[in-house]
């Protein structure tokens, strides 16, 4: 895609009903939870609860101030790695949430859907989110999308994987495969691209976290917890996006 369409698809120009200043899109890497939890000699399944209820403020949040769409990372396919007792325990929580929450999403206007390879968390769970995901699809407020069990390479091996079966059935032309069309293939196909990606806890990289789709955000690097975020540590970053110049590969004016 060039410059200039990629400015028609995710800046201004894209952005009709979305406040000045404000992304349309925010990614958000919630990082910190451990820390949060080892600072005050807690169990980390207790930051990792904490960590939600930050997640629910800047939902709230992100909705008020006119963003469009919102995608958290929740749980990166490297977290498999983690000690099995800590996995149950997130495993328990987004059970949890999944069953306390979407009344609340449905009120506030919340879509929610979930990306990533959903299938490793068992029946049970996999059944809770598509449930969640149907019973929300009516919002039109704030597009929230989870990302669980996710990592960005996993997902564009798997598109690639796609279109060489549907190459090798005869169903696709591979030369008609451009960078619009292999958007199409991956778990955020007709989404918008992220404008704005932020991570906490004074981390300075972006873990797996939605490469391809990531070419042309802003980065903020907060140095806060993240079950210390709030709706003042949103604003800084909303700040921080507003003041800078996005020319998609374009030369300054």
């Amino acid at each position: 895609m060039s410059a200039a369409a990629r400015a028609t698809a995710n800046g201004p120009a894209a952005a009709s009903g979305t406040p000045p200043g404000v992304p349309r899109h925010v990614g958000i890497i919630m990082d910190g939870n451990g820390r949060w939890a080892s600072a005050r000699g807690l169990p980390r399944a207790l930051g990792h609860k904490a960590g939600a209820e930050a997640a629910r403020r800047i939902i709230e949040s992100a909705g008020h101030a006119g963003v469009g769409w919102l995608t958290l990372f929740a749980f990166s396919s490297e977290n498999w790695q983690r000690p099995a007792e800590e996995v149950r325990d997130l495993t328990a929580l987004m059970r949890h949430y999944l069953a306390t929450e979407v009344s609340r999403l449905i009120k506030e206007g919340v879509r929610l859907r979930v990306i990533g390879e959903r299938e490793r968390f068992g029946p049970e769970l996999v059944r809770a989110i598509t449930k969640a995901e149907a019973a929300t699809a009516g919002g039109t407020r704030l597009n929230l999308n989870v990302a669980l069990s996710y990592g960005g390479r996993a997902e564009i091996a798997a598109a690639a994987r796609e279109i060489a079966r549907r190459a090798a059935a005869g169903t696709l032309d591979p030369e008609t495969v451009d960078e619009t069309s292999f958007g199409g293939f991956l778990g955020t196909a007709g989404m918008p691209d992220p404008d704005l990606i932020i991570r906490t806890s004074g981390e300075k990289r972006i873990s797996n976290f939605l490469l391809w789709q990531a070419a042309y955000a802003e980065f903020v690097f907060q140095d806060v917890l993240w079950p210390d975020y709030g709706p003042k540590e949103l604003e800084a970053a909303f700040g921080d996006y507003a003041r800078r110049e996005r020319r998609f590969g374009a030369r300054a004016a």
